[in-house]
């Protein structure tokens, strides 16, 4: 059995945020939302994450690691973190609101 407060806090550090990009809002319309998730999450962690967080039915995750990128601040050369990009596709009738109504 798992503990509700503790898998609350495991589910909100394994989703960072939503991606809103215009390949991002071209695929709300097929009921699929992006986001940037825990770079050592799987996709059933995503799954019952999603689930849990916005309450919706979760039909297929998508995973892809992205890149790592350079990152300069004057003389000084580092990278960006390296992130996990997680695709989610929702059944009929759920929608997750990404944009608040204010």
């Amino acid at each position: 059995m798992i503990n509700t407060s503790e898998f609350s806090r495991s589910s909100a550090q394994i989703i960072k945020y939503p991606i809103i990009t215009d390949k991002g809002t071209r695929l709300l319309e097929n009921n699929k939302y992006s986001f940037i998730v825990d770079r050592y999450s799987n996709k059933l962690n995503i799954k019952a994450a999603i689930e849990f967080l916005f309450n919706v039915k979760v039909i297929k995750v998508n995973t892809c690691r992205l890149p790592r990128k350079k990152k300069r601040v004057g003389k000084f050369i580092g990278w960006k973190p390296q992130n996990k990009k997680a695709i989610v596709t929702l059944s009929e009738g759920d929608v997750i609101n990404l944009f608040t109504d204010s």
